[in-house]
């Protein structure tokens, strides 16, 4: 079992009124008695609204954090005891650090890498030949790292990630703010390596696309609580209850109508087209048809139940 979290709370104590000589404080429940498994080689997507616990979990899992009560074990060891042993075996890409250095190129933060983790020359010539071959790093390799663009950047850094080998790695928000094809580079190295090396992949993001492409299990949080631990797919239909139709018609600027027990809208760059959303077993898709003749011709129409990036969208907004 490569990740083992049982019964597992932390709650912080914050300030609610600040004096400087009696100030009063209360207790935040991060988390609240949250249990899971995680076995060596899966790619899990660990997401939730903001302040729902995730980054609080993540910190406890690389030993950053002490648990206030429960377990963590990693690969065998509690983090916060053994973070030295437990640093060898994982890696990580935040947003707000790195491990590459400013002035340096890339292939010299490289090298430092191998000395702080004391990389076998074998082990670290074959994984080099990889990350720059899957990563395509080889034109930008001798550049400092301040000139790099963002792109560039994020590859360099989930090289590091993955240079000493580790049995886990950490990735928060690993493609925010950079452009098309350099996500699909590194979302496609993130599910090759993960099929071919057996490496475990936790990943907390936003985009949809990172998720459904890496990752094959999802762990839902939400206020300190975990809501929905399984198969992605098992989420998409225990969950899509929606059904989302898009009507074109032959008139233009058609108008929004009214529809009991419906989510009618038009779709912004078309004016002759209208999206609606309805619950499966509340309507039938025919009934609505019929209504919308009312509306005008109908030319074409397409219709399908929620995907992921609807059913998380919806959570998000309603912070469940």
């Amino acid at each position: 079992m490569s990740i083992v979290v049982d019964h597992l709370t932390k709650i912080y104590r914050v300030v609610k009124q600040k004096s400087i000589f009696k100030p009063r404080f209360e207790q935040k429940v991060a988390l609240n008695n949250i249990s899971f498994q995680i076995d060596q080689g899966e790619s899990v997507a660990y997401i939730g609204p903001n302040g729902s616990g995730k980054s609080t979990t993540i910190k406890l899992l690389t030993g950053l954090l002490t648990p206030t009560s429960g377990k963590v074990t990693v690969n065998g060891l509690e983090p916060y005891k053994k973070r030295k042993e437990n640093a060898r075996n994982i890696g990580f890409v935040f947003g707000q650090r790195t491990q590459l250095w400013w002035d340096l190129p890339i292939t010299e933060s490289f090298d430092l890498l191998k000395e702080i983790y004391r990389i076998p020359n074998a082990v670290y010539k074959r994984n080099l030949e990889m990350l720059f071959t899957l990563l395509d790093l080889q034109g930008f390799k001798e550049i400092p790292v301040r000139q790099l663009s963002l792109g560039q950047r994020m590859r360099a850094e989930v090289a590091c990630a993955f240079l000493h080998s580790p049995r886990i790695v950490y990735l928060d928000e690993p493609t925010i703010g950079i452009d098309i094809v350099t996500k699909a580079k590194i979302r496609d190295f993130l599910r090759d390596i993960n099929k071919e090396e057996k490496t475990t992949i936790i990943l907390t993001s936003h985009d949809i696309d990172d998720i459904e492409t890496v990752c094959k299990r999802l762990i839902l949080i939400d206020k300190g609580h975990i809501v929905y631990d399984g198969q992605i797919v098992d989420f998409i239909e225990r969950y899509a209850v929606y059904k989302k139709i898009r009507v074109a018609f032959k008139e233009r600027d058609i108008q929004p109508i009214l529809i009991p027990r419906c989510e009618v809208s038009r779709e912004t760059t078309k004016s002759n087209e209208l999206i609606i959303r309805y619950k499966k077993d509340e309507i039938d898709t025919n009934e609505l048809l019929n209504i919308l003749q009312n509306v005008g011709t109908i030319s074409d129409f397409t219709a399908h139940d929620d995907n992921l990036t609807d059913l998380l969208k919806s959570i998000y907004k309603e912070e469940i």
